[in-house]
């Protein structure tokens, strides 16, 4: 397999969240090519499992799909030196009030590795307390949390109420 060089880069656009890389790249042959790839942080999700078997999904308005979404709870690796079982507790807590006695590794993955450099590292919580309500702002402030049975999740992900990437991974994983 040929891997292309990059023959020249331009960040056309630096946001808060995402930056736009356009690249110039050659397999050797003289001929170029052009891709762009989105950089952003890597995200941590959980597939948070209480003590009947059932998974807390998450229900929170999402700016890109105009509406919202059923997901289970997940935010950026964003916080300096924070390792991402060490995020995945924190958004735990801030976006479903909820601590865990236990996270373990499910996956790491690439969320679309055609253009983004996003990477998920998904967790199975267990172990769960309820906790104080956490200060949530933006979307977050409507936060809606459902307490849902394995099969139920599955059959949400198969009519189309579930079609979230992270979530549909999450609860097939914790199947």
């Amino acid at each position: 397999m040929i891997i292309p060089r990059i023959e020249s880069s331009s960040r056309p656009f630096q946001g808060l969240l995402i930056n736009v890389e356009v690249d110039t790249l050659s397999r050797g042959d003289g001929k170029t090519f052009i891709r762009e790839v989105a950089r952003v942080t890597d995200v941590v999700a959980i597939a948070a499992i209480d003590d009947e078997g059932r998974i807390l999904l998450i229900k929170q308005y999402r700016h890109s799909m105009r509406g919202p979404v059923w997901e289970i709870p997940a935010g950026r690796l964003d916080v300096a030196g924070e390792t991402p079982a060490e995020a995945a507790a924190r958004e735990l807590r801030e976006e479903a009030d909820v601590l865990a006695e236990s996270l373990e590794p499910l996956s790491v993955f690439g969320n679309s590795v055609g253009w983004t450099t996003e990477t998920t590292h998904l967790f199975c919580a267990r172990g769960l307390t309820a906790t104080t309500p956490f200060e949530r702002l933006c979307e977050e402030a409507d936060i809606e949390k459902a307490w849902v049975s394995l099969p139920e999740a599955r059959a949400m992900i198969q009519n189309g109420t579930i079609a979230d990437a992270k979530t549909i991974i999450g609860i097939l994983l914790s199947s």
